[in-house]
């Protein structure tokens, strides 16, 4: 591959992970609560999407089975944006963030139980070194202790949907996944509303903010980082991925703290917390690059 294609590449991949990082700053401006805000998320996103497929003419039939899976899948990854924005709406998106790269730490412990692989002991123990920094922010700041515990239950989501889909994308293509799936969870919710008897126009923005917001985050933070990050990945290394997605707490902390002012002005501590993370998320991409190189090593 040209050297100037994979530069290419690797700057579209951070802007998607940039994008993935202001999402958070648009979950806290816009003013819905986290069930109506995914909700809205998903449609606007399906629609956008429905859009790129008929453009592409990208077939869409699918048997009931394949459906139920991918269904089932999409319920996890609307939980995980429902506790996310839920978690930012009772703390703040600093916080969200932080707990949120716990996801690596519940990846180590998942990955083996659907790959029947054994634990690796230096992601268990990088992992114990992230929840210990999540326990200083947590004594840090013990008023955002429900935002807390709601993040952590989002990274836990967020890492089984990553490991389920590590499976399914094997079988079927990334457009057609991640279609059934944003169907799967948007009539989730739907079906929600309905018991609840939710189901009317409230949940639709009601300020022309939160129109254009929520139009952002359903195309441009949704829709399009999917498209853009399924071209790019296939084009770089999983690690050059794996490192480039780390960086999306470090954009969203500092976004947050130049978007909305002194709600996001954590201490040092917490800054330092935030960090020792970040630090074992990249040591944990070197480890595992190694890891994988030594063993195409003893293979060959």
């Amino acid at each position: 591959m040209p050297q100037n294609s994979t530069f290419n590449s690797q700057l579209r991949l951070h802007f998607v992970v940039f994008i993935w990082g202001f999402t958070a700053i648009l979950g806290d401006l816009i003013s819905k609560q986290a069930l109506s805000l995914v909700w809205n998320r998903i449609l606007i996103a399906l629609a956008v999407l429905l859009i790129y497929l008929f453009w592409k003419k990208k077939p869409l039939k699918i048997d009931p089975k394949t459906f139920t899976v991918l269904a089932l899948s999409g319920i996890i990854i609307a939980a995980h944006w429902v506790t996310f924005f839920h978690a930012i709406k009772i703390s703040n998106v600093s916080i969200t963030l932080v707990c949120l790269s716990s996801g690596a730490f519940f990846t180590s412990l998942l990955e083996p139980l659907f790959f029947k692989r054994k634990i690796l002991l230096y992601e268990f123990l990088l992992g114990l070194v992230v929840i210990g920094a999540i326990a200083i922010i947590f004594s840090l700041r013990i008023e955002f202790m429900w935002g807390i515990f709601t993040a952590l239950i989002s990274a836990f989501l967020s890492a089984l949907f990553s490991v389920i889909n590590g499976k399914l994308t094997h079988k079927h293509s990334s457009e057609l996944i991640t279609f059934y799936e944003l169907s799967g969870g948007w009539l989730a919710l739907t079906i929600a509303f309905l018991f609840l008897g939710d189901l009317n126009l409230s949940l639709l923005p009601n300020s022309s903010s939160d129109w254009v917001y929520l139009l952002i985050l359903g195309s441009i933070c949704t829709a399009y980082p999917f498209i853009e990050s399924v071209r790019v990945m296939r084009l770089l290394s999983p690690f050059t991925v794996m490192l480039s997605i780390n960086l999306e707490p470090v954009y969203g902390i500092i976004l947050a703290y130049f978007f909305l002012g002194d709600d996001e002005k954590m201490s040092t501590s917490f800054y330092g917390a935030a960090l020792l993370i970040i630090a074992v998320l990249f040591a944990n991409a070197w480890l595992r690059k190694r890891r994988n190189k030594m063993l195409l090593q003893v293979k060959a």
